[in-house]
């Protein structure tokens, strides 16, 4: 039973971030768009979403902070951090998507979200070919 309701977690997570990333409007990229153009016709309605996500997150962080995990892989911040943070910068905000709204809008049937999604992947496996490094092996 334990193993069951373990295994339900990650799916019960996922259909709740995907139902939040819909009722916020994240998975519409004008609106994302919107909210970076703070320059131009600015739409705050995301920074209340950040603020609600971390009112949520950060009772949870806290509490986690207390307990022993294993700490997670990081590094200094060099130049192949810098430049792949610029990339998914602009490639969010010339596209409106980020990753879990793409993929979410490309499970919707949404094309330029499949296209989104193809060239991510692409750029992640062109990434490994460029020696990043692979976290999850850490």
């Amino acid at each position: 039973m334990r193993r069951l309701l373990r295994g339900c977690v990650p799916l019960v997570a996922g259909l709740l971030f995907g139902i939040g990333l819909m009722v916020s409007g994240m998975v519409v990229p004008a609106k994302v768009q919107a909210f970076l153009d703070v320059g131009g016709r600015w739409d705050p309605s995301l920074a209340l979403v950040m603020g609600g996500a971390i009112g949520v997150a950060l009772p949870v962080f806290r509490w986690a902070g207390r307990r022993r995990f294993p700490a997670p892989p990081h590094g200094p911040v060099d130049g192949p951090l810098v430049v792949g943070s610029l990339v998914f910068g602009i490639g969010w905000g010339l596209s409106g998507y980020c990753p879990g709204p793409a993929l979410l809008a490309a499970g919707g049937g949404n094309g330029e979200a499949m296209g989104y999604v193809l060239a991510m992947g692409l750029g992640m496996i062109l990434g490994r070919r460029a020696g990043a490094p692979d976290f999850r092996r850490a």
